[in-house]
C-alpha cells in the first residue's frame, strides 16, 4: 500500500467518524432534515414520471408533493375515524377486561391447587406475583418513556412544518446535488463509487417500496381476518401488526399476542384461541411466501437480522432520527461489506494464485 493510499484511507475514516459525531450532535434538530430527505428520495421517481410528460421540474415537485400530502389525508380520513372508535371503546372496557383476566387466573389457581402439591402451588404463586410486578414496573416506565417522548414531539410538531419546506428544495434540486456531489469524487475512483452508489440505490428503493407494500397487504389482511372471526378490537391489531411488519417478525410476534390475549378473555375457549393462531399461520406464509418475494425479491440483499439490528441499534443511540436513519445506513454497509468481500476473494489475501492470474 502506497503513502497515497493509506493518506486516502485515513483522510475517509477521519470524514466518517466526523459525520456520525455530528449527526450525534445535532441529531434533537435534524428530525425535519431526516423526514423532508426521506420524502425526497422516495418522491423523486414520481417527478421524473411527470418530468417525462414535459412538467417542469418545479411544478413537478409541487405536484408530488401535493398528491403525497392527499394520499396521507385519505388515509387518515379513512382509518382515523375507525381507530378513535375502537380506542375510545377500548379504554372504555379496560376495567372489565381486567376484572376478566384476573378471574380467569384464579379459576386457574383453583385448578392448579387441585391437580398440585401445595409447595408447587406456593412457587406458582410466588411466579405470577412476580411476573405481575415486573409486567407493572415495565409498563409505568413504557408509560413514562411515552409521556417524555410526548413532550419532545410537542417541540418538534413546530419543526414539522420545516419537513415540507425542505422536501421540496431537496427534491427540486435533486438531480443538480446529484450531478454536484459526483463531482466530488475522486477521479480516480470515480467509476466504483458511482457503482456503488447505484446499488445502494437498488437496494434501499427496493427494500422501502416492497415492504411499504407488504406492510400494507398485511395490516389489510389481519384487519379483516380478525373482524370476520369477531375478534373486538381486531381492526387496531391488524393496523399495528401491519405497521411493525416493517421490522420483520416484530409485527406477526406483537399482534398474535395481543389478539391471543384478547381472545382469551373474549372467547374463554380453545376453539377462539385457534382461530386466531389460524389467521397469523395465515398471514406468516401469505407474507413469507407470497408477498415478500413478489413485492420485495431477493435481490434487495438486506438479511431481517440485519434490519432489526440496524433499527435497534440506530434507534437506541439517534431515537426516531436513529430510525429514518437506519435502512439507508444499513444499505450502505452491507453493499460496501459486499464489495470488500469480491475485492478480497479476487486478492492473494485469499487465494496466492490470484496474483499471477492478476498480472495475466
Amino acid at each position: 500500500m502506497t503513502a497515497g493510499q493509506r493518506q486516502q484511507i485515513w483522510f475517509w475514516l477521519g470524514a466518517l467518524v466526523f459525520f456520525f459525531l455530528l449527526v450525534y450532535l445535532l441529531s434533537p434538530i435534524l428530525l425535519p432534515f431526516a423526514a423532508g430527505s426521506a420524502i425526497a428520495y422516495f418522491l423523486d421517481p414520481v417527478v421524473h414520471r411527470l418530468e417525462r410528460w414535459h412538467v417542469p421540474r418545479s411544478l413537478a415537485t409541487v405536484l408530488a408533493l401535493l398528491i403525497f400530502v392527499l394520499v396521507l389525508l385519505v388515509i387518515f380520513a379513512l382509518l382515523v375515524p375507525l381507530v378513535e372508535l375502537q380506542t375510545a371503546e377500548l379504554s372504555r372496557r379496560v376495567p372489565g377486561l381486567v376484572a376478566d383476566a384476573r378471574s380467569r387466573v384464579e379459576q386457574l389457581m383453583q385448578f392448579a391447587e387441585q391437580q398440585l402439591a401445595p409447595a408447587d402451588v406456593a412457587k406458582l404463586r410466588d411466579a405470577l406475583s412476580s411476573g405481575v410486578g415486573d409486567v407493572a414496573a415495565w409498563l409505568a416506565r413504557f408509560i413514562q418513556s411515552v409521556l417524555s417522548s410526548g413532550l419532545a414531539l410537542a417541540n418538534l410538531l413546530s419543526l414539522l412544518f420545516i419537513t415540507p419546506v425542505v422536501a421540496f428544495f431537496l427534491l427540486r434540486d435533486w438531480d443538480h446535488l446529484v450531478g454536484r456531489i459526483d463531482g466530488w469524487l475522486p477521479r480516480q475512483y470515480a467509476a466504483t463509487i458511482r457503482e456503488q452508489a447505484r446499488l445502494v440505490d437498488a437496494t434501499l428503493a427496493g427494500y422501502l417500496h416492497g415492504q411499504l407494500l407488504v406492510c400494507l397487504g398485511v395490516g389489510i389482511y389481519y384487519a379483516a381476518a380478525l373482524t370476520l372471526i369477531r375478534l373486538e378490537f381486531g381492526l387496531i391489531i391488524g393496523i399495528l401488526a401491519g405497521i411493525l411488519t416493517f421490522i420483520p417478525y416484530v409485527g406477526f410476534a406483537t399482534g398474535l399476542v395481543l389478539a391471543l390475549s384478547l381472545a382469551f378473555l373474549q372467547f374463554g375457549s380453545f376453539s377462539g384461541l385457534l382461530l386466531v393462531i389460524v389467521v397469523f399461520a395465515i398471514g406468516q406464509v401469505l407474507e413469507s411466501n407470497v408477498l415478500a418475494p413478489k413485492l420485495v425479491g431477493k435481490r434487495v440483499h438486506l438479511h431481517p437480522v440485519w434490519v432489526i439490528f440496524a433499527l435497534l441499534a440506530f434507534g437506541s443511540v439517534f431515537g426516531f432520527l436513529g430510525v429514518l436513519l437506519a435502512l439507508p445506513t444499513a444499505a450502505v454497509i452491507g453493499v460496501l461489506i459486499r464489495f470488500a468481500l469480491a475485492r478480497y476473494l479476487a486478492s492473494p489475501l485469499y487465494d496466492p494464485r490470484n496474483r499471477h492470474s492478476s498480472s495475466d
